[in-house]
C-alpha cells in the first residue's frame, strides 16, 4: 500500500502548508482513497478544520475517505472530528445503541458475528437519511469484521436495464413488524412507549402503521430505489432491498422466518410499491453486482472511515473475536 502513497517531503510542522502534513493514496481494488499523516501526533480534527475543501472535493469524487494513522480511538475524539466534517450530527437514532447518554456517537447495530450484514445505504428506508456516515475502529476483530464498501453509482450502472427500469417506475415498499422475538421492538426504535407519539412520527414521515394484537406494530413505507445526489446530480442505487428481502437472508435465518411467521409477519420484508413481490432472481442479480464491486480492507486501530451515504453503500463481514467500532452520522436530508 505504501508504494502508492504520494509522500510529501517531511519537514518541521512549523511553516509547513496544510496539504503537506498528509500523504494520500489513490483507491484501488483493495483500498479506498486514503489520507495519512506524515508527521507524528497530527490531530485529525484540527487538520480537517483547515482542509474542508480538500475533504469535500475528494468525498464527492470517491464517495469515501479512509483516515489512517491519526490514532483516533475515543468517542470524544471521534465526535470532535465528526462535527468538523458534518454540519450537524444525528442524535435520535433508535436503531444503533448509543455510546453514552450524552453522546452523538453510537455503536454498530447488533447482528450475529458469524453472518454477513449485507450492503446498504444507511436509513434509505426512512424519509430522512444522513448524507454522511462515519466509522471509527477502536479494536479490529481477531479475524474478519471488515466493513466492505461499494460505489452506489457503479451499482446503478451495472444492474440490468430492465431491472433498473422496473425499480425506478415502481419504487420499493418496506414492511416491518417490530418485536415478536426478532429484531428491535418499536419502543426502542421510536424511543418512546407512547403509541400516540409513534403515530405522529409515522404520519410526519410518510409511514403507514397498523397496531397488531398484544401491542405489536406493523409499518409500511414506500421509498425510491434510485436517487440523484443533491450536489453532483449523479444517479445512485440507493435502497435497502437486499437488506430486507427474504431471498437475501442466510439459509438458517430464512428457514427460521418461514417456520416462525406468516409472510405478512416477517420481521422485515420488501416489495415493489404496488405490493407485488420482488423476484428472488432479481435480488440474486443485484447481490451479485454488489459482490463484484465491493472493496474490503482490514481495519486498523484508530482508523476513521468517512462515507457519502448516497454515493457509497457499506456492509459488515463475519468476524471472530471482539470487535469495537464507533458510528456517527449527520447532515440529515429527505426524499
Amino acid at each position: 500500500m505504501k508504494s502508492g502513497l504520494q509522500i510529501n517531503n517531511a519537514r518541521k510542522r512549523q511553516g509547513m502548508s496544510q496539504e503537506k502534513l498528509v500523504a494520500i493514496a489513490e483507491p484501488n481494488k483493495n483500498y479506498p482513497f486514503i489520507v495519512q499523516p506524515v508527521i507524528k501526533n497530527l490531530d485529525l480534527a484540527d487538520w480537517a478544520i483547515g482542509n474542508q475543501e480538500f475533504i469535500t472535493t475528494n468525498l464527492l469524487k470517491y464517495g469515501v475517505i479512509l483516515f489512517r494513522g491519526f490514532n483516533v480511538t475515543t468517542a470524544p475524539e471521534f465526535e470532535r472530528f465528526s462535527r468538523v466534517v458534518c454540519t450537524e450530527l444525528f442524535n435520535a437514532n433508535g436503531e444503533h445503541p448509543r455510546e453514552n447518554i450524552e453522546s452523538n456517537v453510537y455503536t454498530p447495530v447488533f447482528y450475529p458475528g458469524d453472518r454477513k450484514l449485507l450492503w446498504h445505504n444507511e436509513n434509505s428506508f426512512n424519509h430522512h437519511y444522513p448524507m454522511k456516515i462515519l466509522f471509527c475502529c477502536r479494536q479490529p476483530a481477531q479475524q474478519g469484521g471488515e466493513t466492505p464498501i461499494v460505489d452506489s453509482r457503479k451499482v446503478f450502472e451495472l444492474i440490468d436495464p430492465k431491472i433498473k427500469e422496473k425499480f425506478i417506475n415502481k419504487n420499493i415498499m418496506y414492511v416491518r413488524n417490530y418485536g415478536d422475538g426478532f429484531g428491535l421492538n418499536w419502543e426502542t426504535v421510536f424511543q418512546t412507549s407512547d403509541q400516540a407519539k409513534v403515530e405522529a412520527y409515522c404520519r410526519q414521515n410518510f409511514i403507514d402503521f397498523e397496531w397488531k394484537s398484544h401491542g405489536g406494530l406493523r409499518t409500511r413505507a414506500i421509498r425510491p430505489a434510485v436517487i440523484k445526489h443533491p450536489k453532483t446530480s449523479e444517479i445512485s442505487w440507493f435502497n435497502q432491498a437486499q437488506h430486507w428481502h427474504p431471498a437475501c437472508l442466510d439459509t438458517d435465518t430464512r428457514e427460521s422466518f418461514f417456520a416462525s411467521f406468516t409472510e405478512e409477519d416477517f420481521p422485515r420484508n420488501c416489495y415493489y410499491a404496488d405490493g407485488s413481490r420482488i423476484e428472488d432472481s432479481v435480488m440474486r442479480e443485484i447481490c451479485a453486482v454488489y459482490q463484484q464491486l465491493e472493496v474490503s480492507f482490514p481495519w486498523e486501530v484508530g482508523d476513521v472511515l468517512l462515507l457519502d451515504n448516497v454515493l457509497t453503500a457499506h456492509a459488515r463481514n463475519p468476524f471472530v473475536g471482539e470487535r469495537k467500532l464507533l458510528v456517527a452520522m449527520g447532515e440529515m436530508t429527505s426524499f
